[in-house]
């Protein structure tokens, strides 16, 4: 069975902090993983990225501030988020390189809404 289930968002001040997990099935997690989030009005993108070894890989607008981690015997995923910004609001998923196919369609889970706003 398939299930991915996001949590930890909220609303957070400029400069702050926040911790995401996801819950993971074990029939998808040994594989590399990824935390993508998408913005009214934007496509979704992908934040961070990790290999089932630990690799990790960042786009330039989240490096040194987002820390992408997995614990594999408890099938989840974090996302450490410092130094949030406006532009950091979003709702953020996770999910597999490349996403779960269900069919013709794409699986996503609920998300998780993350406001950074004064």
């Amino acid at each position: 069975q398939v299930r991915l289930v996001e949590s930890g968002g909220g609303l957070v001040q400029p400069g702050g902090s926040l911790r995401l997990s996801c819950a993971a099935s074990g029939s998808i997690f040994s594989i590399a993983m990824a935390w993508y989030r998408q913005a009214p009005g934007n496509q979704r993108e992908l934040v961070a990225s990790i290999t089932s070894r630990g690799i990790t890989n960042y786009p330039d607008s989240v490096k040194g501030r987002f820390t992408i981690s997995r614990d594999n015997a408890k099938n989840t995923l974090y996302l450490q988020m410092n130094s949030l910004k406006p532009e950091d609001t979003a709702v953020y998923y996770c999910n597999k390189i490349p996403p779960i196919r269900l069919g013709f369609s794409e699986y996503w889970g609920q998300g998780t809404q993350v406001t950074v706003s004064s």
